[in-house]
């Protein structure tokens, strides 16, 4: 399972979802589009909007941090 999560350091949404994430015991990537500029292009050319967190497991776009949807394509 590939998991990567787009933050930023001062996002307390951000911090929700790598504490949510952590306390099921995935194991994920961070990428801080505040210091990663090529990254936070990256973000915007997938989802389309510039706001964090952004979740990406498996190739499937979470926007925001939404348990149910995370869930869910954690189970996928």
């Amino acid at each position: 399972m590939r998991v990567k999560i787009y933050t930023t350091p001062f996002c307390p949404y951000c911090k929700m979802a790598k504490e949510f994430l952590k306390g099921r015991g995935v194991e994920f990537e961070e990428v801080d589009v505040q210091e990663d500029r090529g990254a936070a292009v990256e973000m915007i050319q997938k989802t389309g909007q510039n706001g964090v967190p952004v979740i990406e497991i498996n190739d499937k776009i979470i926007v925001g941090f939404n348990k149910e949807k995370i869930l869910e394509a954690l189970e996928s």
